[in-house]
């Protein structure tokens, strides 16, 4: 250990030993959760550093997009608007599963689980429904 680590680790102790550390705000409660949970462990740094920069990675400013137009969708009234809107959500999807793919999304067992409810949410065409225990293999 350098120097400087011994000596901020010998001020930590002693402030430790004045009770300073007794009343800090949120002491005995958990840790919020983490918002990179889901974020496979080689990712989690870029994506940090993207987030940090403003910047979001391609697949959630796609997933935007799609939300975007399917309520845009919902309300348009013209039929070639309607017609122009659902070809750019047509385009958007694909390159959305595309890109899931080539980060091997569609191999995870939480996919094979959820795999039409999850296309139905992106189509718009979702329905609250879980999946039966009857369909699901398990090891």
């Amino acid at each position: 250990m350098n120097w400087a680590a011994a000596v901020a680790e010998e001020k930590i102790k002693e402030a430790m030993r004045r009770g300073e550390f007794d009343h800090l705000p949120g002491k005995d409660m958990p840790l919020p959760p983490d918002d990179m949970a889901g974020v496979p462990e080689e990712l989690r740094l870029g994506f940090k550093l993207l987030k940090n920069a403003g910047m979001i990675p391609e697949e959630m400013l796609l997933r935007k997009e799609m939300v975007t137009l399917g309520d845009l969708l919902a309300t348009c009234r013209d039929d070639g608007e309607r017609t122009r809107l659902r070809g750019e959500l047509s385009v958007k999807q694909l390159r959305y599963q595309s890109l899931m793919a080539s980060r091997g999304w569609h191999s995870s067992d939480a996919y094979l689980l959820y795999e039409r409810q999850i296309q139905d949410k992106l189509a718009g065409t979702d329905k609250p429904q879980l999946p039966s225990l009857d369909s699901c293999e398990f090891p």
